[in-house]
Parts: C-alpha cells; structure tokens; sequence
C-alpha cells in the first residue's frame, strides 16, 4: 500500500472504497490510520515485536540481528509514527527499579543502565 506521494511526499488519502464481491463503490474521502504510514518491513518487525510481547531481545533473535539494531529499528517505527517523543515530554527519566527491570529483560546494555543509575533519583 502506498501512504506517501510519490510526487511530493505528502500523506495521501482513501477516496474510494470498493467491495471485490459485487462491486459496490463509496467515495469519499477517508483519513487513514497512522499504521499505513509504515513500510512493509516495520510492520513485520512491528508484528514479531508485539508477538514477543514488547521483548526487544526475542526480537532481535527472530531476525538475527543485534539488540541495537533492533532498538534503531524500533525508534525508526515511533519516529514515523510520531510517538518518539516519551510520555513526559522526554523531561523523565526512568526510575531505578525500572532501569534494572529493563536491564534484566536485555532491552538495554549495562553501560547504558549506569548511565541511567547514574541519572535517576
């Protein structure tokens, strides 16, 4: 499915709605959802990753790739979708206990969780 112009980059939109079965038409202009401005291959990422339950490290495994290629995959998705901002406004930062959390799930290296520690309250 094509989101963007391929002219100008503008997001394009639904205009026409038609039925495979009997042909029935409506039209329209019908806003779509931010998920259709992903690429096919964020969307299998973004599959496995829900699949995996948020675990950015089975993902990795999936796709044999690095855990830090996996987290630039996944910042890609919530930049093209405009969530890469934290809730917050990015002025937060995670707690102790979330910091180890995130630590023992591999979703972060202990060089980045000392820096963290370091930075929490």
């Amino acid at each position: 499915m094509i989101s963007r112009c391929p002219v100008c980059g503008e997001k394009l939109h639904v205009k026409v709605y038609k039925c495979s079965r009997c042909g029935t038409e409506i039209s329209g202009l019908f806003p779509q959802n931010e998920f259709s401005l992903l690429s096919q291959e964020q969307l299998k990422f973004l599959r496995i990753f829900l699949r995996s339950r948020g675990n950015l490290s089975e993902t990795a495994r999936y796709f044999g790739i690095s855990n830090p290629t996996a987290r630039s995959r996944l910042e890609s998705i919530l930049r093209t979708l405009s969530l890469d901002e934290p809730i917050g406004g990015g002025g937060e930062s995670p707690d102790r206990k979330e910091i180890l959390e995130m630590l023992e799930r591999g979703e972060i290296s202990v060089d980045e969780a000392e820096k963290l520690l370091r930075k929490a309250r």
